[in-house]
């Protein structure tokens, strides 16, 4: 099956393993140390990573250290700034709306 970056960060433990690894390199025992969970299942999450293509496995000696590439996250960018374009239009739109009844209070005391 191929996966995207969609289903990439859909799951909340790779979102988490993607933020461990953003600030530098871990190795994947380290990994696999800060959750609560099997080795096994770990290695699951990384592997969907990797094949996402937000992460790379290096080996470096005995280790196998996990390297964040984020670049693939400029998908998920595109995708949310077309949305936010919509919803800054509606709230620009609600701003005017409430100007205009704030005005028309102001021109015709207030209500209360």
């Amino acid at each position: 099956m191929r996966r995207d970056v969609f289903q990439a960060i859909a799951d909340p433990t790779r979102r988490a393993i993607l933020h461990m690894i953003a600030r530098e390199p871990l190795n994947i025992n380290s990994v696999a140390g800060q959750f609560a969970m099997s080795r096994a299942a770990i290695y699951k999450h990384i592997r969907i990573l990797v094949e996402c293509s937000l992460i790379v496995v290096r080996q470096k000696g005995r280790e196998r250290y996990c390297e964040a590439r984020l670049e693939r996250l400029s998908e998920v960018a595109g995708w949310v700034e077309q949305y936010r374009a919509i919803w800054e239009t509606r709230l620009d739109s609600l701003e005017d709306y409430l100007k205009t009844i704030q005005t028309t209070e102001d021109k015709h005391g207030s209500t209360e």
